[in-house]
């Protein structure tokens, strides 16, 4: 197992607990609070998350029930995670909550091992066991900010977010494509500054299209938990602009964002 895949386990695991001793002992009233996603309440948001490590493991380990899962997304493609979401969500807080601990820690194990170069199929590009991981991150830290939202406490902020930073720059050229554009020939400089205060930079110190902000702005923004008019982001070049309107971290199409927040 790589370092860097070490690494994203372990943080990956922290923020995992961390969502779940929020819920934990919730009555069962506030598992049906709303959350910023139209639609989902606590529930559906921790349902998605087991059902999304359900089917990461299925991906690395079962191509036929893989091959199932992507005919099943291929046939509604704009309902089917909205539908797995909402029933798996019927389910009573103990049950939901026992299902995702199985699910992740099932993943986990599944990613610790999985062959070095190889990749595991996904609904985006395929991916490496460390990028799969990354990719649990980022989902199991924005759906944790919706449920922070639905119950009004206010979501820790670590350096644990640069996974997510990582993952918004590495997919710039997916977020072009899932919008019918042809993605910049050059690389952009992205500088952020982390919760830390450490900064964060990648891409060529002379890239003539750069971006700069906070770090927390960005990973909220690539992963649609803000509107762009609401972040410290400020981005130089026409293509480093149209980026940060269409950006997104995760796969699948794009989502319709949040409202400004005086909107």
């Amino acid at each position: 197992m790589s370092d860097v895949l070490t690494v994203v386990l372990a943080d990956l695991a922290t923020e995992s607990a961390r969502l779940e001793s929020l819920v934990a002992d919730l009555p069962d009233a506030a598992w049906r609070l709303p959350t910023p996603a139209p639609g989902w309440d606590v529930a559906t948001q921790i349902a998605h998350l087991a059902w999304t490590d359900e089917a990461a493991r299925t991906a690395a380990t079962d191509k036929h029930g893989w091959d199932a899962l992507v005919l099943e997304a291929l046939a509604d493609p704009e309902h089917s995670v909205d539908r797995a979401a909402l029933t798996g969500g019927i389910a009573a807080p103990p049950v939901l909550l026992e299902r995702w601990r199985t699910a992740r820690v099932r993943l986990a194990e599944t990613l610790r091992t999985y062959p070095a170069g190889a990749r595991i199929p996904w609904y985006g590009p395929p991916m490496s066991a460390a990028s799969m991981a990354t990719a649990r991150f980022m989902e199991t830290w924005a759906h944790s900010l919706d449920v922070h939202t639905a119950l009004d406490v206010e979501p820790e902020i670590t350096d644990r977010i640069r996974h997510v930073a990582h993952l918004g720059v590495r997919t710039r050229d997916w977020a072009f494509s899932m919008h019918r554009t042809p993605p910049p020939t050059e690389e952009f400089r992205i500088d952020l500054t982390a919760p830390s205060g450490d900064l964060w930079a990648w891409g060529p110190e002379d890239a003539t299209q750069t971006v700069t902000g906070t770090a927390y702005d960005f990973c909220l923004l690539v992963t649609q938990r803000v509107n762009r008019a609401d972040t410290s982001l400020v981005a130089t070049g026409r293509d480093a602009n149209l980026w940060l309107n269409i950006a997104q971290a995760f796969a699948g199409p794009p989502g319709e964002g949040r409202e400004p927040s005086n909107g």
